[in-house]
């Protein structure tokens, strides 16, 4: 018999402020290190240090991590919290600062909270941190044996955060939901990737309902019904589906795309990657022959805004051109358990389908 042990991040969502941190957190000790982003600092640690007033939980220091999430910034923000004996770890920000924070609490076997500021992506509440050369090239995966203990979500951060990362952030879900059952296709699976993948629903079908006006919303700045499930799709159903599929499940065709995009010249410089995602999706379902779904997400799409073909990025749509693209895209590791082999002409031919939906 297997043995298995699955743990959940818990979360909070609140309109305004952390009022629930020192309860919590309180059970884990007294003292913490912030570390984050400069705009998610400026935007939330004010609230934070209001929120832990005369609640004998002290922020021993705050620090910023840089610019890139990499092993050598996590090693070095380890020695100054053993120097410091804190008790827990505090991330605050968008992914990289919150992957950065999960690897010090991983490396010091301490409690990490994440507060993130954005919604485009679910490192708040997963187990792992994307990890990046010096030079902001990828270097892998850092797994945790679990997520951040709690996710402290405030509406309105993310309400006054651009627009731009909560459009990306529901790009990223998407491809959660059509990637999670293109690759578990045919595959019987245990309860956990069952679980998993149900939960991956929640990826899609609420965005599709309140995905627009919660742009909207983000747009004027205004709190609503709509922001909230469009935030928690982005934050915590991704990161559950994270959490509980096999890796296999996590990701196929559409982040495989992506991957291939970043090759591109200038590509990266003008889009984020959950957008770059949702194109990958219409890719993926274009392959798959399903091109009524693929004719309703891109009319879903170009209601948020994201850009749904080459034309729209300035690239061109030639083969020469998009070579080394096509290769990383079919040989990339989120190709490796998929239903079919999916050879460079498939792709190719499919982004020609994609660009005359």
């Amino acid at each position: 018999m297997l043995n298995q042990n699955v743990f959940y991040c818990g979360y909070s969502v609140t309109e305004n402020g952390y009022e629930k941190v020192s309860e919590i957190c309180g059970v884990y000790g007294k003292r913490a290190l912030l570390i984050g982003g400069e705009k998610g600092l400026a935007a939330g640690r004010g609230k934070l240090l209001q929120a832990l007033e005369d609640s004998g939980i002290e922020v021993a220091d705050t620090v910023l991590f840089g610019k890139e999430c990499t092993y050598e910034t996590i090693r070095k923000l380890d020695e100054h919290a053993r120097h410091l004996s804190v008790d827990m770890i505090f991330g605050m920000g968008g992914g990289k600062a919150l992957d950065t924070a999960k690897g010090v609490a991983n490396d010091l076997k301490l409690p990490i909270f994440t507060f993130p500021t954005i919604a485009a992506t679910c490192a708040a509440t997963t187990a792992l941190s994307v990890v990046y050369r010096e030079d902001g090239s990828f270097e892998e995966f850092y797994y945790y044996d679990r997520p951040a203990y709690h996710c402290f979500i405030d509406l309105s951060i993310i309400a006054n955060a651009p627009d731009r990362y909560l459009q990306a952030g529901m790009g990223d879900t998407i491809g959660k939901f059509f990637e999670c059952h293109f690759s578990a296709r045919g595959d019987k699976l245990a309860h956990a990737s069952a679980l998993g993948r149900e939960i991956s629903n929640m990826c899609y079908a609420p965005l599709y309902e309140h995905g627009v006006q919660a742009l909207a919303d983000c747009k004027a700045h205004r709190i609503s019904e709509d922001l909230k499930e469009a935030v928690l799709a982005n934050i915590v159903s991704t990161g559950l589906v994270s959490l509980m599929v096999l890796d296999d499940y996590n990701c196929a065709i559409a982040h495989s795309v992506y991957y291939g995009l970043v090759l591109v010249p200038g590509y990266e410089e003008d889009n984020l990657h959950g957008n770059g995602v949702a194109y990958g999706v219409l890719v993926q379902l274009a392959v798959d022959n399903d091109l009524e779904e693929a004719r309703k997400l891109k009319g879903f799409l170009q209601k948020l805004g994201i850009r749904t073909t080459l034309q729209e990025m300035h690239i061109p749509l030639d083969r020469a051109y998009l070579q080394a693209m096509l290769t990383e895209t079919v040989t990339g590791p989120d190709m490796e358990h998929i239903p079919y082999p999916v050879t460079e002409e498939m792709i190719f031919e499919a982004m020609k389908v994609v660009e005359n939906l």
